[in-house]
């Protein structure tokens, strides 16, 4: 019988807390890009032998800490300070050799990056491994002063939030985002502060309902579990799963142990399970793909629903996270997260349920070491129970993100975005058509 009670469990979810209520006006906010001097190039990152998308593979500036990440569609935007245009860009995908290329051979648009596959010599497939997974979890967490940043830094990241009706996107926010890095060796939480945001809603598709996801980019922040290992793996909730070896990868030209984590059976409360990317050499974390155990719905709605209408029932179907983190002279830090909820909603008198999707991303873009030690003004850092507000007029201005990198949108989005618009101005016409 579990042993693990609920406000252990409570404590685990707290990344994604779902809001409906029914439909009000939010306030507006804008900000408006400052410009500086760049040069942008995109493209798209594919296997070599296949020509299959490479989602969420990571593009960095030699030398820097400019970087961006592929998107579900392999698509990449880059915007590189002209300082360092004469540098090289280095290609990283799990599994796949490391590329690097000079910046100045490429085209503005349109590149196209090829990556080999790395195939491992069988004998390296089956590499002795510890013999204890658990042990060489418990290891490389223990190790993470080390092995991460043990400096304060102030990193740039985008951050972007969807929510979807099924397969139609019904509301899109984005936001630039200042995270204020504590040292991995501190117990003290990071900071976040607001520099850029936009969102743009089409309420007529929510049946009336708004959907507030809670937490905004804390969501993603808290998926970092070597800061955070609270919220997944304690020194008590790591004997409530079962640890095991799968076979072995590379990242970066550097084996890689690959770790499958799952509770349990006798754990009866909702845990997850997954897969733990491990740097075989020095016991690194280098990411980590997992979801969460939503078999009793009943829990899982308790663990994520805080407010809902009195006539509709409402439970999620999946919880899935993503974590990477990436490396620069020896040491290790928080590069990109996302996560997905998706849950229905199931209304009184009515035939038919609604299925949402709620999916959040965040990745850092650029950082510097905090030498002051400096935080923003409490009055200026954003809370965990933030929700972005809305902002229509923002997705119309092509230079509103300026010199900062982004996630290059996906195709479906960007109809989205105008579709949404579309509509938003179709309503304003129609008011103003009834108010004279």
């Amino acid at each position: 019988m579990s042993t693990f009670n609920y406000t252990t469990k409570k404590s685990l979810s707290i990344f994604y807390v779902l809001t409906l209520i029914c439909y009000f006006g939010l306030g507006v906010h804008a900000m408006i890009a400052q410009t500086s001097n760049f040069t942008e190039y995109t493209g798209e990152v594919l296997d070599a032998d296949s020509k299959k998308a490479l989602v969420f593979a990571t593009l960095t500036v030699d030398n820097t800490n400019v970087t961006t990440i592929t998107n579900s569609e392999g698509q990449f935007s880059l915007k590189v300070p002209n300082e360092y245009k004469e540098n090289s860009l280095i290609i990283a995908f799990l599994g796949y050799k490391t590329k690097q290329i000079n910046i100045a051979e490429l085209q503005l648009e349109k590149n196209k990056i090829f990556m080999e596959e790395f195939v491992m010599a069988l004998s390296e497939a089956q590499i002795d491994a510890p013999n204890n997974a658990e042990a060489l979890v418990k290891e490389t967490l223990d190790k993470k002063g080390s092995n991460y940043l043990n400096e304060n830094a102030v990193m740039t990241a985008f951050y972007r939030e969807t929510i979807k009706k099924r397969r139609t996107n019904v509301s899109l926010s984005e936001a630039v985002v200042n995270v204020y890095k504590a040292s991995y060796t501190s117990n003290k939480s990071d900071a976040l502060e607001l520099y850029k945001a936009r969102k743009s809603t089409d309420y007529n598709k929510l049946d009336t309902v708004a959907l507030k996801l809670q937490g905004g980019p804390f969501n993603t922040l808290f998926v970092d579990m070597v800061k955070y290992p609270k919220y997944i793996f304690t020194a008590e909730t790591l004997n409530y799963y079962d640890f095991s070896f799968d076979t072995s990868t590379r990242v970066n030209d550097q084996l890689i142990y690959v770790v499958d984590f799952k509770q349990k059976p006798e754990i009866i409360d909702p845990l997850y399970k997954g897969k733990l990317f491990i740097d075989a050499e020095n016991k690194i974390l280098t990411s980590a793909i997992y979801s969460l155990n939503i078999t009793d719905k009943h829990l899982a709605s308790q663990m994520f629903v805080r407010k809902k209408p009195k006539n509709a029932q409402v439970w999620p179907t999946e919880v899935s996270y993503r974590v990477d983190y990436r490396e620069k002279n020896g040491k290790w830090y928080y590069g990109y997260s996302n996560v997905l909820l998706e849950f229905k909603v199931n209304w009184d008198k009515k035939l038919f349920n609604s299925v949402y999707s709620m999916s959040c991303e965040m990745a850092v873009t650029d950082w510097e070491q905090n030498l002051s030690n400096s935080i923003p003004r409490t009055k200026d850092r954003m809370k965990s129970s933030i929700i972005l507000s809305d902002e229509a007029i923002g997705f119309a201005d092509p230079d509103f993100w300026g010199e900062y990198n982004i996630i290059e949108p996906e195709k479906s989005i960007e109809s989205a975005i105008k579709k949404i618009q579309r509509q938003l101005r179709r309503g304003k016409l129609d008011n103003g058509a009834a108010a004279r």
